[in-house]
């Protein structure tokens, strides 16, 4: 008996999209049926981003976070739902991690010549000094019933490590209502899978690590409804006055981290994974890894010795093969 046309069962096949967003490249890999229009689809994924630009993004003036970080002494801001999700999540990461990660560290990544701003020189102690006053997430207060915020005066937010796991997470919540049969999301090196490729296998990525990526086993991590975030100064730093300035700060010093690790966290949010490598970064091998431990965090951390790398993985990341 055959299967009238209209009835049979869609054909999925694996797909790719691309573009630019948050200053970096995003990346889709889609299980879908082939008769979906790819183009309407990507425009889909790219207003996703666009969103979250316009809300998260302070290099953009006009973005709900300018605006914000401008606003009067004292005033409540009402802020847009997944703006305020994403800093009652940020604050909360902020809380438990001790303050490793800071929301209102922007005024530190300006000094430092890593924000909006541009590059500066290396700043002085007493400017330093001056700027740690402006920074500490205890002074955003939040009013959850009336979806605000307080601008005490001076705050600066800056959702750089957390933003870009959000925009993962909104994109994928964004396929699955569309009936997507699964996809791999890839933004800027965030990533998130949920269901299966067309033939049925779970989408699998492999983490970097450093040069020495030959010293250590390979990180193949399986992502069935998981997410997966790296912070480390591998990627961004500059050198002034000889010295290597890596991206990652410190909050509580105001100072960026000096050997920073390789940190990889797995969640099942991506905006989790994000901010957790970056706190846990912070907080370096021994005491991030006690947290993780306690938390329940799969983190793996990945230090440069002397002798080589030394790779480190709590009791929830995945055991090497």
């Amino acid at each position: 008996m055959s299967v009238p046309a209209s009835r049979a069962a869609p054909e999925v096949v694996l797909d790719t999209l691309y573009g630019a967003s948050m200053g970096t490249r995003w990346r889709v890999c889609l299980a879908a049926d082939r008769r979906r229009d790819l183009h309407a689809l990507h425009d889909a994924i790219q207003q996703v981003l666009d969103g979250v630009v316009a809300q998260m993004s302070h290099w953009e003036p006009d973005a709900d976070i300018s605006r914000f970080n401008r606003a009067p002494v004292g005033s409540w801001q009402v802020l847009p739902d997944a703006f305020f999700h994403v800093l009652q999540t940020a604050v909360s990461v902020a809380e438990v991690s001790g303050g490793a990660y800071d929301p209102s560290i922007g005024p530190l990544v300006d000094l430092w010549g890593f924000g909006p701003r541009g590059q500066k020189p290396a700043p002085s102690v007493a400017a330093q000094d001056e700027i740690r006053q402006r920074v500490g997430w205890q002074q955003l207060l939040l009013d959850v019933d009336g979806r605000r915020a307080l601008q005490p005066g001076g705050l600066e937010l800056d959702l750089s490590a957390i933003a870009k796991g959000h925009a993962v997470d909104a994109v994928a919540d964004m396929l699955r209502d569309r009936g997507l049969d699964g996809a791999l999301i890839d933004v800027g090196g965030e990533l998130c899978g949920f269901g299966h490729r067309p033939d049925a296998a779970v989408w699998s990525v492999q983490v970097c690590s450093d040069e020495d990526d030959e010293q250590l086993p390979p990180c193949i991590i399986e992502l069935a409804d998981r997410c997966v975030a790296s912070s480390g100064d591998r990627w961004r730093h500059r050198d002034v006055d000889g010295r290597r300035l890596a991206h990652s700060l410190d909050p509580r010093t105001g100072q960026p981290l000096d050997d920073a690790p390789l940190v990889t966290v797995i969640a099942e949010r991506c905006l989790l994974a994000d901010a957790w490598s970056t706190a846990l970064g912070v907080l370096g091998v021994q005491a991030g890894m006690a947290l993780a431990e306690r938390e329940g965090i799969a983190v793996r951390f990945v230090e440069q010795r002397a002798d080589g790398p030394r790779e480190h993985r709590s009791a929830a990341f995945p055991s090497a093969a």
